[in-house]
């Protein structure tokens, strides 16, 4: 499988995006295909020496992230700065599906004023359980790590708007 999707990561790279790499970028057309015909094939594996330097490699912490443990729930949504919508979800919950784009959407719409948390609460009961959680979608508002406000289930897209505008006050 990684071996498939490095032949396409190279064979997608054109001659075109070559020719855009920036100067102080070593690669051309003939140390590429040089570098195919050497025994060398580590070299070969590293995406640095092929793909064009334009390719985003950001480190911004992005609004809407997955939590990944007890630690990392604290860190980000309980000493965050920002409101921070909390959502609870399962992968098996049809109306989770539906809220939770819907809600990257509404979380996008601030630019950065609000943060938006999902938590699995098959991965994180802890969590879902504190909270008291017992149904899903459960979507919780919290600010300086007290909830503000919450809601279960799907709600329309008024709701959501109004529901931000309690977060913000």
């Amino acid at each position: 499988m990684a071996h498939r999707l490095l032949v396409r990561r190279i064979w997608t790279l054109s001659t075109k995006d070559l020719c855009r790499l920036p100067a102080s970028t070593t690669v051309t057309t003939s140390s590429f295909s040089s570098s195919l015909r050497s025994d060398d094939r580590a070299s070969f594996l590293f995406a640095s020496r092929v793909l064009p330097r334009s390719l985003p490699h950001t480190s911004r912490r992005d609004a809407s992230f997955n939590v990944q443990d007890q630690e990392d729930f604290t860190e980000r949504v309980i000493n965050s700065e920002l409101p921070v919508l909390v959502d609870f979800h399962a992968q098996w919950c049809g109306p989770c599906k539906i809220l939770g784009p819907r809600l990257e959407k509404a979380v996008a719409k601030q630019k950065g004023r609000v943060a938006m948390a999902k938590v699995d609460i098959d991965d994180h009961t802890d969590l879902a359980i504190e909270y008291g959680v017992s149904a899903v979608p459960t979507v919780i508002a919290m600010r300086g790590g007290d909830v503000v406000d919450q809601f279960v289930g799907v709600k329309d897209d008024d709701e959501l708007d109004s529901f931000h505008l309690v977060l913000l006050k």
